[in-house]
């Protein structure tokens, strides 16, 4: 193992995150240096000269193996985890070192649950240092790596084709190296459309850069306690469901709209099944909502729950409405949307619209087969003809998400959470959602959960960020080290 390669790369993402502890050190001042300064500064400090660390005293590689590769990315997440979670440690208040370390997992995976009761108790250079998570998980740790690597570096290529899942490479159409500049370019463009956005619609500016760099992310944190019901405002609302939208559609796609200055490539299977799904299970929300009178007129009920549907499917995790009293019918549909959630090579977690299509497409093969034996049958996707090989890790990726959700919820429930979050809050944990259901809802907090509970929310959200295979990759190299 080339431990040299591995820590001088590792040490690139760290300096990332010192590089936004600076700017939130910055936040600070402006604000007649507030009560984080301290930890902010202590932190960026620690973080910055152990990313540095490798430049000075371990010399340049160029090369890394497959495992070397999985290594990498493993530990930029773990060590941006770790040292992210020091400006809250350091400040006290509700963090203790779970605490820190939940909200610190949350803001970097882009899942946007919270163990704060009262967001705004947190001076306005913390409130940045959250929302800088998001931004930094959003674009993701090794992207951003990736970014400084140069293009000619076999170590970049290496890394882009095992971050960027094979089933959004594809629609990029264009050499894997332009891949990760493609992804920057589109999701610093929807980061400023954003933040144009939410200035137009009137939200004070401070608020405005940290939604605008949570909703690119599809992350959820807020900077107040009713998240975006707090502005009570249609343009802002209307302002975030654009977003979350362009955020949770694969951004090749996006790319080549602009650039080709046509719709035709949003013509797309997969951008067609994800808007219907939204457009379906925002209807039901609806027609729960006004139905359950939780809000007065058709206008109202069709609207929140389109935005309550958006939230959750493009996994940003913004409210408008506390779900702590809906009835479990609505509770279920949250549960089924937040599943599914987004389209690949976009910022939003889940199963991915595009392997629930695989996964339909691949059983009704399935079916002709049996029925039409010498037939021939085959899966097609957009026009494109999928073989087995194609479609067989996508299908186990989803059986493999059904037992580790299943596994987190039964584990969950022995830890004491409830029936109804066992299986929820496992769901918007692995799925990167955020809040669940009743006080761990929309308006509440996962501070109730027990301490253990929390640690297994926190390792859904990484397995739901990274999309569990590098992991298990990491764990089956320690395994078969171990038995050798």
């Amino acid at each position: 193992m080339n431990w040299k390669a591995i820590s001088r790369n590792v040490g690139l993402a760290l300096l990332v995150s010192s590089l936004f502890m600076l700017l939130s050190v910055l936040v600070s001042v402006l604000n007649g240096n507030d009560s984080a300064l301290a930890a902010l500064t202590i932190s960026f400090t620690i973080t910055f000269l152990v990313g540095v660390f490798p430049f000075i005293f371990v010399r340049r590689t160029h090369a890394i193996t497959l495992k070397e590769g999985y290594v990498t990315i493993t530990l930029s997440w773990l060590l941006s985890f770790i040292f992210g979670m020091l400006p809250y440690a350091l400040w006290g208040g509700p963090f203790s070192l779970q605490n820190a370390w939940f909200e610190s997992v949350s803001g970097f995976t882009t899942t946007g649950a919270t163990i704060l009761d009262n967001v705004e108790a947190l001076p306005r250079s913390l409130l940045f240092w959250r929302a800088s998570t998001h931004f930094i998980g959003g674009l993701g740790v090794v992207v951003f790596l990736l970014l400084i690597i140069p293009d000619s570096s076999p170590v970049k290529l290496r890394l882009v084709n095992m971050e960027i899942s094979s089933l959004s490479r594809g629609a990029y159409g264009m050499r894997i190296n332009r891949t990760v500049n493609i992804f920057a370019y589109v999701y610093l463009s929807i980061f400023g459309l954003a933040l144009l956005l939410y200035l137009l619609a009137g939200m004070p500016f401070f608020d405005a850069i940290c939604h605008a760099m949570s909703v690119s992310a599809t992350g959820g944190f807020s900077t107040k306690n009713a998240s975006i019901g707090a502005f009570n405002s249609r343009w802002i609302e209307a302002a975030t469901m654009l977003c979350m939208y362009l955020s949770s559609l694969h951004f090749g796609l996006l790319f080549l709209t602009v650039v080709s200055r046509s719709l035709k490539p949003m013509k797309n299977a997969i951008v067609t099944y994800y808007t219907s799904s939204l457009l379906l299970f925002s209807l039901l929300m609806g027609i729960g909502l006004k139905t359950g009178g939780f809000c007065k007129g058709w206008g109202e009920s069709l609207w929140n729950g389109l935005f309550e549907v958006m939230c959750i499917s493009s996994t940003t995790g913004f409210a408008t409405l506390d779900n702590a009293s809906w009835p479990p019918v609505m509770g279920g549909l949250i549960i089924l949307a937040a599943a599914v959630c987004g389209c690949a090579g976009s910022t939003s977690g889940g199963l991915k619209i595009d392997r629930i299509v695989l996964l339909f497409k691949a059983i009704g093969r399935q079916i002709n087969l049996i029925l039409h034996p010498s037939s021939i049958n085959e899966v097609k996707l957009g026009g494109s003809t999928l073989l087995d090989k194609d479609v067989a890790p996508h299908v186990l990726y989803i059986a493999l998400y059904a037992v580790l959700l299943s596994f987190s919820a039964v584990l969950c429930l022995l830890l004491g959470v409830g029936w109804q979050n066992s299986l929820a809050a496992s769901v918007t944990s692995i799925s990167n959602v955020g809040p669940a259901l009743g006080e761990m809802g929309s308006m509440g907090s996962f501070n109730c959960a027990p301490e253990a509970a929390k640690l297994v929310f926190t390792f859904d959200m990484f397995l739901g960020r990274i999309e569990i295979y590098p992991v298990l990759a990491v764990v089956a190299m320690v395994f078969d080290r171990h038995r050798r």
